[in-house]
């Protein structure tokens, strides 16, 4: 469990294809990892398989997490945002993230606004239920608060709106994206166990 908040930006050394798998070698910055210990890596909850005391770090990318995510696109030299797990005395100064992702989003608009930042991304169909004005959305790995959503277009995509703070650009990769790159979506798990057990009461009545 992760908390959206991101502690370092990373830097990817190496992607070693085993099958249809991926050993990613991170530059962490951590120093006290370790063994089985999980780290969000662009909002994606991986394990440890190895580590050292100068922060590089192994994980293994099963076929799942890179077709779901944006992991398979990285290479060397990318940067990623990285967190690692709450523990009972956390500050939940985000909020309740798991590392799931939900989907890919596509950057569409990045423009300054004094030294706020308004981004703008399209989401798949499927995810709008859980994306409401002022809710909480995880972008590789960062809590993030809506500030608008747009209605579903013709071909179910919707785009959201946000606003990145300059202490949030600095310190996350968001300012090393462009337009037309994926990001990591993870909804507020909350909203999805609401929706699962309010579903029964949502469905039409039988003749």
């Amino acid at each position: 469990m992760f908390s959206g908040i991101i502690e370092h930006i990373g830097t990817v050394h190496s992607l070693i294809l085993e099958g249809s798998a991926i050993r990613m070698t991170l530059a962490t910055n951590f120093s006290d990892l370790m063994l089985g210990e999980s780290v969000a890596v662009n909002g994606v909850c991986l394990t440890v398989v190895r580590y050292d005391a100068a922060g590089s770090v192994d994980f293994f990318v099963s076929p799942e997490t890179l077709a779901r995510s944006n992991l398979g696109q990285l290479r060397a030299g990318a940067h990623v945002n990285l967190e690692r797990s709450a523990t009972p005395t956390t500050r939940l100064s985000g909020h309740l993230v798991q590392g799931h992702v939900d989907g890919k989003a596509r950057l569409t608009t990045v423009k300054a606004n004094g030294e706020t930042r308004l981004i703008e991304l399209s989401l798949p169909e499927g995810l709008y239920p859980y994306c409401v004005e002022k809710g909480s959305i995880a972008l590789d790995g960062i809590s993030l608060t809506l500030n608008a959503v747009g209605k579903p277009k013709d071909d179910g995509t919707f785009v959201i709106a946000l606003m990145l703070i300059p202490h949030t650009w600095k310190h996350t990769n968001f300012q090393h994206h462009a337009v037309d790159d994926d990001v990591n979506v993870e909804v507020d798990v909350l909203a999805k166990y609401v929706e699962r057990l309010c579903r029964v009461y949502l469905q039409p009545l039988s003749a």
